[in-house]
C-alpha cells in the first residue's frame, strides 16, 4: 500500500539502511504495519486512533533505546519491563496524544497487527498482565536483509 506518507518512510529507510531499504520496506511486518497506520498522517487529530497504535510502538521502542538494549544485544533477563503508567504518560505527551486512551497498549494494537498479519508468529507488544509491565517484541525490530542482521528500532523513533 502506497500513500502520502510512504515516501517519507522509504526516505528514512534509505538514510539508515542504504541498499537494504527496499527489502526492509517489503519484508518488515512492523514497518508495513506503520505504513498502514500512517495513511492518515496528514489528517491531524481526526486520525487519533491511528496515533494510539503508532505511539504504543513508539514509546516501547523509546524505552528499549533509553535503557540501551539496542547496544546490549537485546533485553537482559533481569529487565522487569516498562511500567504501564510511564508508557501511557509518555504517549499523552506526544502530538495529539493528550486524549489517547489505554487501549493501544493493552490489546488493541496487537489485535490490529494480527488482522494485517494473521500468519505472523509474533505480536509487537509483550505484556505481563500480573505486573502490568511491557516490552517491544525484539523479533520485530531485528530483521535480516541480504543475510545481515539489522536493527530498525532507531528508524521507528525517527518515524
Amino acid at each position: 500500500m502506497e500513500h502520502l506518507f510512504s515516501p517519507i518512510i522509504k526516505e528514512v529507510l534509505v538514510r539508515h539502511f542504504n541498499n537494504d531499504a527496499d527489502e526492509i520496506f517489503k519484508t518488515s511486518e512492523l514497518v508495513q504495519y506503520l505504513n498502514y497506520k500512517t495513511a492518515s498522517a496528514g489528517r491531524g487529530s481526526k486520525s487519533r486512533s491511528s496515533f494510539g497504535s503508532i505511539y504504543a510502538v513508539y514509546v516501547l521502542v523509546e524505552d528499549y533505546l533509553k535503557k540501551g538494549y539496542d547496544k546490549k544485544d537485546g533485553y537482559s533477563n533481569n529487565y522487569e519491563g516498562a511500567v504501564f503508567s510511564d508508557l501511557f504518560k509518555r504517549q499523552r505527551e506526544l502530538p495529539f496524544g493528550n486524549r489517547l486512551q489505554n487501549h493501544a497498549l493493552n490489546s488493541r494494537m496487537n489485535g490490529e497487527f494480527e488482522k494485517y498479519f494473521p500468519n505472523s508468529e509474533f505480536i509487537p507488544i509483550l505484556r505481563n498482565q500480573e505486573t502490568n509491565r511491557y516490552w517491544i517484541n525484539e523479533n520485530l525490530i531485528k530483521i535480516k536483509a541480504h543475510n545481515h542482521l539489522l536493527m530498525h528500532n532507531k528508524l521507528l523513533l525517527i518515524l
